[in-house]
């Protein structure tokens, strides 16, 4: 279980909270949607949870124990928006390899099956895929870390709708085996999917469904 308790961030160039005193419980294997209008916190909640920055006050917690920001950035694995962006390999196979001593082509086509990318070839560059394949990699590449929670920031953003969908799907074929926290504007295409959802708003969190 993630535990978020009095988390508040306040950025050092302004003068109100955007996190005031965040409480959040997640189990294991939930499912969390995270909505709110843009420059609300969204982001900066999920970059605090997975140890990219520092709250200012509040602790979080992973099944009771007090986490440091370096604990949490093994604990997790992020997609951020357009991850696509920051692909630096010049092929599927070397992309996924990144940060990894030895990987076995059966540990990335394993990988890859998970998230709908069977049929791949690894020497395909990653620009060549479609945009929801290149989410589905983006996953990929976080998946070979085996994280405890997946962090997904607004994945279906600049994706036209049958892209959305494949991103939905994705993300419903990963929800018995992870713990996922999605920030998004648009939480009604995730309706289908057993989720709680919680509205930022002026620095509070507040249970909209669930």
């Amino acid at each position: 279980m993630l535990k978020l308790e009095n988390i508040t961030y306040q950025p050092q160039t302004g003068n109100i909270k955007i996190l005031d005193n965040i409480d959040l419980n997640i189990n294991t294997f939930e499912i969390v949607l995270i909505c709110g209008k843009s420059g609300c916190g969204k982001t900066t909640l999920l970059e605090i949870i997975c140890g990219l920055i520092n709250q200012q006050n509040g602790n979080i917690l992973w099944n009771d124990k007090n986490l440091s920001a370096r604990q949490r950035r093994w604990l997790c694995g992020v997609v951020f928006q357009f991850p696509e962006r920051y692909f630096i390999g010049s092929t599927i196979g070397k992309e996924l390899r990144i940060g990894h001593k030895s990987l076995y082509e059966r540990d990335l086509r394993g990988v890859l099956n998970k998230v709908g990318l069977s049929e791949i070839n690894l020497k395909t560059p990653p620009e060549e895929l479609s945009g929801g394949q290149q989410r589905r990699l983006a996953v990929a590449v976080q998946l070979l870390r085996n994280p405890n929670l997946i962090l997904l920031d607004e994945p279906t953003a600049g994706l036209d709708w049958s892209m959305k969908n494949e991103v939905k799907n994705l993300i419903y074929g990963l929800k018995d085996k992870n713990t996922i926290i999605i920030v998004t504007h648009e939480p009604k295409l995730f309706e289908t999917i057993p989720t709680k959802t919680f509205l930022l708003e002026k620095g509070k969190l507040d249970l909209l469904r669930g």
